[in-house]
């Protein structure tokens, strides 16, 4: 936990919800879509499994080595003192001994090979010494050690891995090595997004006074490319309430999330909130979070709209914080409760009002062994500058007023959010 010694109890009594609140409405909001298709292995990395991939038979299949030696029977060895062992044939990988291991005698095996009839042990090749056909034990060896036993890693009908796990490399090389050609997958999500603002000028084309290019449709394009969805690029929409209304609604016929940028606040130019509630229903649409606090959130037709603001560091924080669990559960992905934090010793004074959880960028580092993190110097949510240099957000919650040099506080690694 953040040490609060310099922290307060909330001052303000601000109607809009805590981030916390905010989260658990969206994750109790929203169920993963159903379709699913088979795809080939090859093609299910970062897919979502949409059924329990299934062992067929044990894995390993056969008692094995697990390490260069000799198999032999434990109760060949002597209680005391060195054991002389025959050494009667070699097993390798794919080429196992056909004969039984008697009492006295010991097979040379490779690490992999099936362990040979009558063996229960391995000894390794390193504390043994061989004299021709002669292998010399040492005393203090356990019965059973360096073997891997039949479904020691997967019994044969058990479950290899569950509905609703992404498939990684790992997954996939698991799901090769149970001879299994084709997954059943969640369909991949689809988000449709856009900007919104007559002040925003699309990239090659010279900017007018008033003009800023726009930068949030390709942060989102690079978050969404990420997470595995199909995208569906809107472009912008100008500050017209009938183009805004018809944009949302081709959104909401071809799409299962829409995420818009800007015109979520209280200003004359702001539409989504107002064509949101005539279109469809709002679950909230302010938040005691810094950056970011305008926020709309809620559902038009069967498509989940995730109103987020204009500036491009709020764009990403608040895309990390709620719009990202939500788009995981959609695609059939349980996420974590809570997100991971790092404990790290503040590096400068942090300023702050008690009232709302804040995230500033920082850079966390290692320093004389222990993590401490420095905040960026500029903390404006329109320096998306500051994003691309910093590795972390620093979480700072509710109730703190404020953090001195020295102070623990929680961050959240850019590894995993973006």
């Amino acid at each position: 936990m953040t040490d609060t010694s310099s922290c307060q109890s909330p001052a303000i009594d601000d109607p809009s919800l805590s981030a916390d609140e905010a989260r658990q409405r969206i994750l109790d909001s929203i169920s993963s879509i159903a379709h699913a298709e088979m795809v080939p292995v090859r093609n299910a990395l970062g897919r979502i499994l949409a059924a329990d991939v299934i062992a067929p038979y044990d894995v390993p299949a056969h008692d094995n080595s697990a390490m260069d030696g000799y198999a032999i029977r434990f109760d060949s060895l002597s209680a005391e003192g060195e054991t002389a062992l025959a050494v009667v044939g070699s097993a390798f990988a794919g080429n196992a001994f056909s004969g039984m291991v008697g009492k006295g005698q010991a097979v040379r095996i490779m690490t992999g090979a099936v362990l040979p009839a009558g063996a229960d042990t391995v000894i390794v090749q390193e504390v043994t010494r061989v004299d021709g056909s002669t292998v010399f034990i040492p005393a203090g060896q356990k019965q059973g050690q360096n073997t891997r036993r039949a479904g020691e890693d997967l019994a044969r009908n058990s479950v290899a891995l569950p509905a609703g796990k992404r498939v990684g490399p790992a997954e996939l090389g698991l799901i090769a090595s149970l001879g299994i050609a084709e997954l059943s997958v969640r369909r991949r999500l689809r988000v449709a997004f856009f900007s919104t603002g007559d002040e925003l000028a699309s990239i090659g084309s010279p900017l007018a006074p008033g003009e800023v290019y726009d930068s949030n449709r390709y942060t989102l394009y690079g978050l969404l490319t990420r997470l595995g969805a199909d995208i569906i690029d809107l472009g912008v929409v100008p500050d017209r309430p009938d183009a805004l209304e018809a944009t949302l609604r081709e959104a909401a016929g071809m799409a299962d999330a829409i995420i818009t940028t800007g015109g979520v606040s209280v200003g004359e130019a702001d539409f989504v909130r107002e064509i949101l509630a005539r279109l469809g229903e709002i679950r909230f649409w302010k938040l005691k979070i810094k950056p970011g606090r305008p926020m709309a959130f809620g559902k038009i037709g069967d498509a989940w709209l995730f109103g987020l603001p204009g500036n491009p560091v709020a764009v990403m924080v608040n895309y990390a914080q709620f719009a990202l669990d939500a788009l995981l559960r959609l695609s059939g992905v349980d996420p974590l409760p809570v997100r991971p934090l790092l404990t790290a010793q503040a590096a400068n004074a942090i300023k702050k009002q008690p009232g709302r959880r804040e995230y500033l960028r920082g850079t966390v580092t290692q320093v004389d062994g222990c993590w401490q993190v420095r905040t960026m110097s500029h903390q404006g949510s329109g320096i998306l500058r500051s994003m691309s240099e910093a590795n972390c957000l620093v979480v700072l919650p509710e109730a703190c007023g404020g953090i001195l040099p020295g102070e623990n506080v929680q961050v959240q690694l850019f590894d995993g959010l973006y």
